[in-house]
């Protein structure tokens, strides 16, 4: 395609002669329109376009110099190249530090036009092939899934790509030009990470290092950075970038399959376990039975009532025996779901109804949005409990009230159920270990619960989402194939 050539001098003679001299040369490939005034040049500027403007210095209308500004800012990628038969070092100085690429002295040869011309093509060449690479670069960062971050010598922010943006809720913009933004890693791990940087700026080689970052909601994700250094044009280290992978999946799957290994090696010895234990329980249920039978028998109020309260707290501590090695059971060697379809509304619906009285007992507000013919493909005895477990964990975190939601729904390919909580949230520190079996912030909490709910969902072949914030409540929802 032609270069756009612009010339701008009222003296037409002289300007067609400068036409005919730049489309003649068989090495320039141009197409050359001519204008009189600044006002003329500034419009065919704005609707056409161009590549080189030669503009005089002296025209009808105001000064040649004065015309460099409007026409690089209707067309930012041209070159101006200023002619005069009057030149001053000091117009000289004012056209180059208004952006003329050069200036040219009237009498010049047509080759010294033809040459000045051709470098000013050239350097517009240059910058577009420079501009087209850092599009492609960018396109790359911008769409690339990894996170990426530039820092310089300094140690601030020069760049901040958008996946490292949506993971933390830290803006480009907002990152940009400051240090790390101190939210993002926690302190000892922010001190790590700064120590593995310098050494990189220092010392010239790679490192890998891997830190807690925290995302938008509050979460923290393990990340594995490799941080490379680049040199300038004297071999100094410049700049570090740095690329991120979220290895909080990996981490929390090698963890997964860590204790799924150490479960199973223990399913031999659960299992023997559970035949020891049932039978002592069992016989310490009947006695009690016949002891609470032979307390009702007495006639004394003031010594059959304190025993009847004894006999309900060694009843209620056999039933959390038993549920616990239920639990244990279930973990360690649990049968393998029934796949057939049912109604999750009623099944949420039905674990609400049975721990209708402990929800009033702890003064809650039930909110159910449970969506009707919302169909998913499972067991009804393992989802009931997952609903329970959660319903559970819910009324442990709401001691003196508050609000319980339990809602169901689906879309095209997957149906869910959800329980949340306005209690005190999930601390981030400890977000990536609730499901870890034995992992309990209660006091006698035994950290099966939602271990459970994750193996039984894992079973579905679904997935558990945990949204929390700190001080609002918690919502853990269940996602499983529709059937």
């Amino acid at each position: 395609m032609a270069a756009r050539i612009l010339i701008v001098d009222d003296n037409q003679s002289l300007a067609k002669n400068l036409r005919d001299v730049l489309s003649g040369d068989p090495d320039l490939d141009v197409e050359v329109s001519l204008a009189e005034t600044g006002a003329e040049a500034l419009g065919r500027a704005q609707k056409d376009g161009f590549e080189v403007a030669v503009v005089d210095v002296k025209l009808p209308d105001g000064s040649g110099v004065d015309l460099i500004g409007p026409l690089r800012e209707a067309c930012p990628h041209g070159e101006i190249v200023l002619v005069t038969g009057n030149a001053t070092v000091n117009t000289a100085i004012a056209a180059l530090r208004a952006g003329a690429f050069a200036f040219i002295l009237k009498n010049f040869r047509p080759a010294e036009l033809i040459s000045t011309v051709a470098q000013a093509l050239e350097k517009i060449a240059l910058k577009r092939e420079r501009e087209e690479f850092e599009r492609r670069y960018r396109a790359i960062v911008d769409a690339a899934d990894v996170l990426i971050v530039g820092l310089d010598a300094s140690g601030d922010v020069t760049l901040w790509n958008p996946r490292l943006a949506a993971m933390t809720g830290v803006s480009t913009e907002a990152a940009l030009g400051g240090a790390l933004p101190d939210n993002i890693i926690d302190e000892d791990a922010r001190k790590k990470f700064c120590q593995a940087f310098v050494a990189v700026r220092d010392g010239g080689g790679a490192n890998e290092i891997e830190v807690g970052v925290r995302d938008a909601m509050g979460a923290i994700r393990r990340v594995r950075w490799h941080l490379s250094p680049v040199r300038g044009s004297g071999k100094r280290i410049e700049l570090v970038y740095g690329i991120g992978i979220d290895v909080t999946e990996r981490r929390a799957l090698e963890r997964r399959a860590a204790d799924a290994e150490a479960l199973n090696a223990m399913a031999p010895l659960a299992l023997g376990l559970a035949h020891e234990i049932r039978n002592p329980l069992n016989a310490a249920v009947l006695e009690l039975h016949l002891l609470a039978r032979g307390i009702e028998r007495l006639e004394a109020p003031a010594a059959r009532d304190p025993m009847r309260a004894r006999v309900r707290i060694v009843e209620s501590e056999i039933k959390r025996l038993e549920r616990l090695l239920t639990d244990f059971l279930e973990l360690a060697r649990p049968r393998a779901p029934q796949r057939e379809p049912l109604d999750l509304g009623r099944v949420v619906d039905e674990v609400l109804d049975l721990e209708a009285e402990a929800i009033a007992a702890h003064g809650l507000e039930l909110v159910r949005e449970l969506a009707a013919g919302v169909v998913a493909l499972g067991d009804v005895e393992k989802l009931k409990q997952v609903v329970l477990n959660l319903v559970v964990n819910a009324l442990d975190v709401m001691p003196q009230g508050g609000a319980l939601r339990a809602r169901v729904g689906a879309d095209e390919r997957e149906a869910w159920l959800s329980i949340g909580d306005t209690g005190p949230g999930v601390d981030p520190n400890i977000l990536a270990e609730i499901f870890d079996p034995f992992f309990t912030t209660k006091a006698a909490g035994t950290g099966l619960g939602l271990a459970i709910v994750r193996k039984i969902v894992d079973q579905h072949g679904g997935r558990v989402v945990v949204d929390t914030k700190k001080g609002e409540g918690t919502t853990v929802k269940v996602i499983l194939p529709r059937g």
